[in-house]
């Protein structure tokens, strides 16, 4: 199987993503062509924007029910559509839903009901994915979603950016998400490339090779990320003294999903980390 000049080395967790991706992409092309799979995306209802506080702080939170490192977070039986109304009600900006099936137990109809259900209430869905293939993005819109995920390292320059201005020419945000210097160098690449509409810059703190999170990986590489455009701090979130942190650190927003999903009470721990980012915030300003 051919490989992106942008994946890692045989055995590596992306490359290894990136290869079950690409199948996956043309299984689905095979059953709906490009053409197809683009009308009913256009047909369908336009997504909610994403909107930020100015100046402040927002959340992205996550539906995964499974994750490679922490095990199953959620069953099958999960009622999607309450947990992202949950999710909108405390003050998400966004929902991440993850459609990967084989290590996130994602679907594409997780999207679909997510965003189905987010819609009324002004929050766009976001497709977090090992996207490879600007069909993968007309998928997403076809499904309803707002924004989705790209991954800096696991593509060539030039997938990456087709990938975006796919994204673009839908309307959809991207979250282009960095794991290193090397990865944050390669996104500064596409903003003088392409421009920032519509994208925000995302730091990982998951090492990928013992696929643990190492939070102060986010502090580390707050100073390289690119002004002038939403900085987002991704794993390694799971406290309203995490989500001050990252705030103080320069991030806007944080991605949070292992702790929202494995917590009793999302509602309250969405609030919470809202208010201590958005006061911390606040301060900074003051001062």
């Amino acid at each position: 199987m051919t490989k992106s000049s942008g994946t890692n080395s045989d055995g590596d967790f992306l490359a290894q993503m990136a290869a079950a991706s690409r199948e996956r992409a043309r299984t689905a092309r095979a059953a709906c062509p490009q053409a197809e799979l683009l009308a009913q995306a256009l047909a369908a209802p336009p997504p909610p924007r994403l909107r930020l506080q100015a100046g402040g702080f927002d959340l992205i939170a996550e539906l995964k029910l499974r994750s490679p490192a922490g095990g199953r977070l959620k069953g099958p039986e999960e009622d999607v559509a309450a947990r992202v109304t949950t999710y909108a009600g405390a003050g998400a900006a966004a929902v991440s839903v993850l459609t990967e099936p084989t290590r996130f137990d994602g679907s594409l109809e997780h999207l679909r009901v997510a965003a189905r259900a987010l819609r009324p209430l002004g929050v766009p869905a976001m497709r977090k994915d090992f996207l490879v293939d600007p069909y993968q993005v007309i998928e997403a819109r076809a499904a309803g979603a707002g924004g989705v995920l790209a991954i800096v390292r696991m593509l060539s320059p030039p997938e990456l950016e087709a990938l975006v201005r796919q994204a673009r020419a839908l309307e959809l945000f991207v979250l282009l998400e960095a794991f290193d210097e090397q990865d944050l160098e390669r996104l500064e690449g596409v903003l003088r490339r392409l421009g920032s509409e519509g994208l925000l810059a995302g730091v990982n703190s998951r090492d990928l090779k013992t696929l643990q999170v190492v939070p102060s990986r986010l502090e580390q590489l707050a100073h390289r990320l690119p002004r002038g455009i939403p900085r987002v701090a991704e794993s390694g979130v799971g406290s309203a003294e995490d989500a001050r942190r990252v705030a103080e650190a320069g991030y806007d927003l944080a991605l949070v999903g292992s702790a929202l999903m494995s917590g009793s009470d999302p509602a309250a721990l969405t609030g919470a980390m809202l208010s201590a980012a958005r006061a911390a915030r606040a301060g900074a300003v003051m001062e």
